[in-house]
Parts: C-alpha cells; structure tokens; sequence
C-alpha cells in the first residue's frame, strides 16, 4: 500500500485529520517522567504518547533532529519508536534533509532499513534532492515551502508579497512528483499564506506547521488549507497538549472540534461547484470547456514525468481526478458516448484500474453489460482472467484512459480475445499522439479518441492557461 493510500485509510479509520510529533525533547519532557535517567523518561513519554492518540491520529512525526541530538542512546531511541507505532498509522520523518551528496543513501536508509513511509525535505537544491527519495514509489515526500519564523519572512517573501518565494517553491515543487507522492510542508499562523498556497496547489496534501503559535485560529486555518472536497489537510497536536496526563481526552476533544469544523466549511461549500467558462475563442474546439474544467481542476500538469511506458514527457496526465467531479465527469461519459454510439459491440471492457469508473458509467448509460480483464490473476477464488458474464463469439469494446504506447491497452485486449471474444475497437479519452493509432491498426485494432494532446495544447495555449514555454515543451515529441 502506497503512502497516499495508506493515509486515507488512516484518516478514515479514526475521523481525523490530527498528526502527533513524537519528538524526545528534554526540556518538554513532563516532571512525572524525570525521575529515571534521560532515555528511559523519554522512552516511556513517547510510549504514553502513542497509546494515548493512536485512535486519535493518523500520522506519527517524529522529528529526526532531537533523536540525533541524544546521539547513539538517541537513534536507537528513534528505532524503538518507529517498531512502537501501529503498522497502519503512516510515519512521516520530519528530517528536513536537504543534502545532495547524500540524498541516495539517506533515502535507502530512511525507506528501506527504518521503514518510514514519506520525509520531509528542504527545497532548496530542487528536483535533482529529490529525485532518489522519489525512486521508492510506496512512499511520498513533504517539501518544506513555508514557515512562520519572523526572520525567515525576508527570504520567502522575497522579491514582494504578490509574489513570493515560497509560492515559487510550491509551483515549482509540483512538477517533481504526483500528488500521490509529494506533499507540501506549510509553517503559518496566517490563513491568508495558506490560502495562497491552497489556490497555487488544489490538488496537494498540505501539513500544517505552527498554527497555535497565536491561539486558536483553526476555523480559518481549515477554510483556507482544507481542498474542494474537504480534506488535502493534516493538523498538529499542539506539544503543550503531549505534556499533559488526560492527553487522550484532550486529542479528543481537538478531533471533535476540527471534525465539525470541517463539516460546517464544506455544508456552506457546495459539494459539486459549477464551472463556467471564462474565455470566448473565435476558433472553438468543440471540447473546448472539458479541456479548460480538466486543466482548472489539475488533472494536467507539468514536469519531467515517467510515464508507464517508460518514456518521460514534460507533463503528467491523472484522469482520476474526474471521479470526485460530477460536472467533469459526465462531460467526459458524453464525450466518450458519443464515439460508442457510432460503433458495434455487445459489451463493454474497461482496463483496470483507471478506466473501471468510466467504463461503469458508460455501461449504465448505454445499458450494456461490462467485463473487465483482470490486472493479475488471483492464486485463489475462480482465478478468472476475466470477470463478468459474457458468451465467446461476442464482439467487446475496449475503453481506456490515456493512449500513450498502447501496449497496455493492447495487453488488456488481448486477454479478452484469449476466451473467445472478438475486440476490433478501442476507445480512449487522450491519445498521446506519435502515431500510436497507427500501432493499434497494425495489430488488428481500430483506435478512436475523444481528445489529442495536441488539440489540449492547443486550446490551453489560446486560452492563455499556459505560457509559450510550457506550450513549447507539451509541442515536443518524446520518444516513446
């Protein structure tokens, strides 16, 4: 299970967007725990720490520095706390690490030795820091963006306020990973930095730093950090809260406060916005609005990105965005209905996994049976390839996301015609383009697509939604 995954079920599991930091601070550490020698009261605060929240939270931080500064004792204090966490609840390692030389070996350390599942990292070398920590696809990492100490402000809010360095960290930041595996680190007392931060990035998790350094603003810091479908957000335990004995009444009483809250925010908020178009082209695509409503929602964005195929394009495309917007997804069904209705078949094949939801709801629109071919077929149950009911001889329409190589689509093809089916169409929404159609017809297939990236560029580019650099870099052809 992947960090982001993993989280969600966290945040789920207990209601709550609470982390605690398990930090082995001398000078925060309660009287009660003094009487032993220094390890072992920090050892045994920790312990309370962790039974006293872990129904409460759902992350552990622990901050690397204050294991480091007890020295050996401290590290292999830092390893019994890690092996003293539930396996459910997510670590993030608050390392802040912003060394090159030795971004590799740390990363294999903190990964695949202590088992942590995403670090927090200082922006300031770029994506080359970055990058080893990101080889690990199961874990994620924090880029520190923003703090709130007062001599800091010279530097992020650098050259002016409209337009600061730490919103260039966030814009740039994005382009280093998905927001699957690379959150955002934001230390603020000011809702207004973290709605600007929140505007920049919509679709990234934001941990919170420092937000009770000016009492209770936690209305305001969850209307302004939280994103369009209520969550994106991870809040502190304040330490104060870490030192006291009726500490699980506390976080409770913390978690109920944030959780209505937050229900109050997202009651006024309407749960499906309405998008209205905001440009008026004299050369209209036809898809022209769709293509707008999936730039704004952040389904593309740009960088060097690995695709599955193995070639890196200077944009990623995440279709599964879709899903959480009504409005865009039922454009997207009417896009891909269109081009059905125009085609013979008596079912319809969605490719796991980032297809299911669309060839589901095209299935219920069309009144069609569904089948899909499995990922990986099971050691145990039925061990079919195949799920669904259908009868050999009957022709399938194949529906996928994005038309990169084609070879998993291809591959996904391929499976259903091995029990008999017949598949002469595939369907998707983006075709990459470089002559990918033309593979599919030399294997035996006819490809339809709903959009080119092309046409996407394009419309994006006229619309003024990017500039000519990111126009040129989406206008390049990689290999495939």
């Amino acid at each position: 299970m992947n960090f982001f995954d993993k989280l969600n079920q966290s945040i789920s599991q207990n209601q709550s967007l609470l982390f605690v930091g398990l930090d082995p601070n001398p000078e925060m550490m309660p009287t009660r725990y003094k009487s032993q020698d220094i390890i072992s009261g920090l050892w045994d605060w920790l312990q309370f720490i962790i039974s006293e929240t872990v129904d409460k939270v759902c992350v552990y931080k622990p901050t690397l520095g204050f294991y480091e500064a007890l020295g050996a004792p401290g590290l292999e204090l830092l390893h019994r706390t890690l092996a003293a966490i539930p396996t459910q609840i997510p670590i993030i390692l608050d390392a802040k690490h912003g060394d090159l030389n030795t971004s590799t070996i740390f990363a294999r350390t903190v990964f695949a030795q202590w088992g942590v599942d995403a670090i927090t990292l200082s922006p300031y070398i770029g994506q080359d820091h970055v990058a080893p920590f990101l080889v690990f696809p199961d874990k994620a990492v924090f880029i520190l963006c923003c703090t709130s100490n007062p001599t800091a402000a010279p530097l992020q809010q650098y050259p002016s306020t409209e337009s600061p360095l730490y919103l260039q960290v966030v814009k740039e930041s994005k382009s280093w990973g998905t927001p699957e595996q690379l959150g955002l680190e934001v230390g603020t007392t000011n809702p207004d930095i973290l709605a600007r931060i929140r505007a920049v990035a919509p679709e990234r998790i934001i941990m919170t730093r420092s937000i009770w350094a000016e009492g209770n603003n936690l209305s305001k810091i969850l209307a302004a950090g939280l994103d369009a479908n209520g969550d994106g957000l991870l809040i502190p335990v304040p330490q104060d809260m870490l030192t006291e004995e009726n500490l699980s009444e506390q976080v409770q009483s913390l978690q109920l406060e944030i959780n209505q809250a937050k229900t109050e925010i997202t009651n006024d908020a309407s749960s499906c916005s309405v998008w209205f178009p905001d440009v008026c082209l004299l050369e209209q695509h036809p898809q022209q609005d769709l293509i707008l409503q999936l730039y704004d929602i952040g389904c593309i964005i740009f960088g060097d990105y690995v695709q599955a195929s193995g070639a890196t394009f200077s944009y990623y495309v995440d279709l599964r965005k879709i899903i959480s917007n009504p409005q865009v997804f039922n454009q997207v069904l009417n896009a891909y209905e269109e081009i059905l209705k125009s085609l013979k078949f008596d079912r319809v094949a969605g490719i796991p996994y980032g297809s299911l939801p669309t060839a589901t709801g095209l299935a219920l629109r069309l009144n069609c049976p569904m089948i899909f071919p499995r990922k990986e077929v099971k050691a145990h149950g039925t061990r079919r390839l195949i799920e669904g009911e259908f009868y050999p001889g009957e022709t399938v329409v194949v529906v996928d996301d994005i038309l990169i190589s084609g070879k998993s689509v291809m591959e996904g093809a391929e499976k259903v015609k091995s029990v008999g089916l017949n598949v002469n169409d595939i369907v998707v929404f983006i075709d990459h383009g470089q002559g990918v159609k033309d593979r599919l017809q030399e294997n035996g297939y006819r490809g339809h697509a709903v959009l080119t990236m092309s046409e996407i560029t394009e419309t994006l580019y006229q619309a003024q939604r990017i500039n000519e650099e990111q126009y040129l870099s989406l206008s390049e052809k990689p290999s495939l």
